[in-house]
């Protein structure tokens, strides 16, 4: 599990690069470059849930320490 989260943490933020990259600019809610949008919302809500679920876990094994 500490290999996996971040590896994902990483697909998430290549996710998120490679569909900016993708976005026309100049009209990003037109055609293929809304789907790139959604992608960069979809990748950054991936990487913030699984950086919120690491906190946790530090929360957690904090508070068993106690």
């Amino acid at each position: 599990m500490k290999i996996l989260l971040p590896l994902f943490m990483i697909l998430a933020l290549a996710g998120c690069v490679f569909n900016l990259t993708q976005i026309d600019w100049a009209d990003p809610l037109a055609g293929k470059s809304s789907v790139a949008v959604i992608g960069v919302m979809a990748s950054a809500s991936a990487f913030l849930l699984l950086l919120i679920l690491i906190l946790s876990k530090r929360i957690a094994q904090k508070m068993k320490n106690r």
